[in-house]
């Protein structure tokens, strides 16, 4: 399999490189030179497959001969080795619980993914490699978790100062050795900013062997299409059509690897982007225009995107025609009052608790299931509720339960450099890591 840069198609690059580059030319993203089709045959039985064996069939067509076939198999084993379960809320919605990994996010998966790949494409590699990361809430555990304590690999993560949620900074700058967090004043979009800067600075690129484990990294978003197979998988069991797929929405690289997985022939009536205030690809499906903002802080702070990266993959899905576009995919903008009201209500009719991020979802396709009636869908759990105490326990009136694996890392000291949104001060610390 090639990748190709959306800025400059000539740039083709195979997965390794892809994935050790990050991205190509002028910031462009790479993106797969052909879509690999599943057989109708294993969609319609994915029931008979354990998830091991569909989370290969996944991933196999993207990576080729690059990875042996029963490394790549140890590899999925790996990423997958905790519950994926899919869970009713009420009689039209359910939700995919992603945040039974290590770090209690869906990052884990695509981080696991990324970082398994990363070491054995680097083992032999002389020169120490710098992961350069931005966050804006719960990748920035995942890629820590993932890469800790990795020989080789230091790890450099961009959050914003005061936007992430407690549990989200601890996961990210208390784990020390080779993971160093900066906490950067701005917005996640100023973090993304000076990553991406980072990569086209010919004097931090001859000293450093960068690489990224964002989103926009293939390695981080292809696997991201493996949670909607496993969740079709439990789905079929239960419903005879195809569901409604709601996906909480921030930098559009989940969606982006749903809608992927669908072109690929997973089944799905249709696809929704909840948007939290940060509304910019709402307002696209509604005017055409693509206008980019600076981002609003909110609860559900993972989505606090003001210009996603990952849309571009998107618009090349569907060969930038709005109107197919448009008809696969609906977009809502949920306010941190429906957000919180949305908590409230689902933990007194339904007994389940939602996180601002799962909420933004719920409240989205309840409000497109009351429009197209007669429909079922399934939205992304993409955080526990505990790692947004505040707001939860506020909107719920319930003290949340601290799993055990969180109750030690709290206590964990938390360590940090504070940088402006400058990137002479980033080009200074990485250099001066070096």
């Amino acid at each position: 399999m090639k990748y190709y840069n959306l800025k400059d198609s000539q740039e083709s690059v195979d997965f390794r490189t892809a994935t050790i580059k990050g991205q190509g030319k002028d910031k462009g993203l790479f993106f797969p030179a052909n879509i690999p089709y599943f057989k109708e045959e294993f969609i319609q039985n994915l029931h008979q497959y354990s998830d091991v064996e569909i989370t290969y069939e996944c991933m196999k067509d993207f990576i080729g001969d690059e990875i042996p076939s029963e490394i790549l198999r140890k590899i999925v084993s790996e990423t997958i080795s905790f519950e994926i379960p899919l869970k009713k809320i009420n009689d039209d919605i359910s939700v995919v619980e992603l945040f039974h990994g290590p770090t209690l996010a869906f990052k884990d998966i695509g981080a696991g993914f990324m970082s398994r790949c990363l070491s054995y494409f680097l083992e032999h590699q002389q020169k120490k490699v710098t992961v350069l990361v931005a966050t804006s809430g719960d990748t920035g555990g995942a890629v820590a978790h993932g890469f800790y304590d990795l020989p080789g690999i230091e790890v450099v993560i961009l959050y914003p100062k005061n936007r992430v949620s407690p549990v989200q900074e601890k996961q990210l700058t208390a784990l020390g050795k080779n993971i160093h967090a900066l906490e950067v004043n701005g917005s996640f979009d100023d973090c993304q900013s000076l990553v991406k800067q980072a990569f086209s600075n010919e004097e931090i690129n001859s000293h450093l062997f960068l690489t990224t484990a964002n989103s926009i990294n293939v390695a981080r978003w292809l696997p991201q299409q493996i949670y909607y197979l496993l969740a079709l998988k439990q789905w079929q069991q239960k419903e005879s059509k195809a569901p409604v797929i709601c996906v909480p929405s921030g930098n559009f690289g989940n969606i982006c690897a749903g809608v992927l997985a669908h072109l690929r022939g997973l089944p799905a009536e249709h696809f929704i982007a909840a948007c939290n205030a940060n509304n910019v690809i709402p307002e696209y499906l509604k005017t055409k225009k693509f206008s980019p903002k600076k981002a609003i802080s909110t609860l559900s702070n993972a989505m606090d995107v003001g210009d996603p990266s990952n849309f571009v993959r998107i618009l090349e899905l569907f060969n930038s025609e709005f109107d197919l576009l448009k008809n696969k995919i609906s977009a809502y903008s949920i306010d941190d009052q429906k957000t919180m009201q949305t908590i409230t209500d689902v933990y007194n009719k339904d007994h389940y608790i939602l996180d601002p991020h799962s909420a933004v979802a719920f409240a989205s396709l309840e409000q497109y299931l009351k429009e197209n009636p007669g429909k079922k869908g399934f939205i992304l759990g993409t955080a526990h509720p505990v790692k947004f105490p505040d707001a939860v326990e506020n909107a719920i009136q319930t003290k949340i339960e601290i799993p055990p694996s969180l109750s030690e890392l709290m206590k964990k000291e938390k360590k940090t450099v504070e940088i402006n949104s400058d990137f002479e001060e980033l080009k200074r610390f990485l250099l001066d890591k070096n």
